[in-house]
């Protein structure tokens, strides 16, 4: 069932791409949940456009894997696997190691303190109960500060290339309540590392950083196939 977004009119763009980010945003934010079908006449209705910057915002959203197309059955929201999760994470790991390396490496005085305020509003967006939303792009953009700092435009570019999916990774685990203080932790002592341009720890707490998150996702994913599994077997009874 599909929740309550629009399309922002005011922002001064095509209306192709308008729908696009419309649709897009709302399945990162869960507002159109794996595996939900997306069918251009409702959405059409709802957003109040024609079927056609529909159907070219679900081409676009195939080509960055958020949605699937399923023979005789049309489009549908990708769901999170554990496979795309480790694809994913494996290469973010990799490129978040080696923009933490170079940063420490390169960072400025000034980057520092951005990087510093980045951590300070992480936890006081945390402290507060921030909602899902606030907490992964208060942690987003603690990590940006990292990447800019590896002064390298070529990974940047990389790294933006996942961002798509890797916020969805990060609102899956932002889930988790009690995994929030562990993130507000591991920032801290991330920073510190570079801080002191500590390379060996700063790159280590790094991969702990993002393997933590994996871990947790992966549980996550388990728990909600046997939750699935259950459910649809009491359905049967009925």
């Amino acid at each position: 069932m599909m929740n309550d977004f629009t399309v922002n009119m005011n922002e001064y763009l095509p209306l192709r791409d308008l729908v696009f980010n419309t649709l897009r945003q709302a399945i990162l934010k869960g507002e159109l949940k794996p595996g939900e079908r997306l069918m251009e006449i409702q959405l059409a209705e709802k957003l109040g456009v024609s079927r056609t910057p529909i159907r070219e915002a679900i081409r676009k959203l195939e080509l960055e894997g958020l949605v699937l197309m399923i023979p005789r059955r049309g489009a549908e929201v990708a769901k999170i696997s554990h496979k795309n999760l480790q694809d994913t994470l494996e290469v973010r790991g990799a490129l978040e190691e080696l923009a933490t390396d170079l940063a420490c490496q390169r960072i400025t005085d000034e980057e520092l303190q951005e990087l510093s305020a980045a951590e300070d509003n992480f936890q006081k967006v945390v402290a507060s109960g921030g909602s899902e939303i606030e907490i992964a792009e208060a942690d987003e953009a603690y990590h940006d500060i990292i990447y800019k700092a590896s002064g390298n435009e070529k990974l940047v570019q990389m790294i933006n290339n996942l961002r798509e999916q890797m916020y969805r990774y990060r609102l899956e685990y932002i889930k988790d309540e009690a995994k929030r203080g562990i993130l507000v932790h591991e920032h801290e002592e991330i920073l510190q590392a570079i801080r002191i341009r500590d390379l060996i720890r700063a790159k280590t707490l790094m991969k702990e950083h993002i393997d933590n998150q994996e871990m947790t996702v992966s549980q996550n994913l388990v728990v909600e196939a046997e939750t699935a599994s259950e459910s649809s077997r009491k359905s049967r009874k009925h």
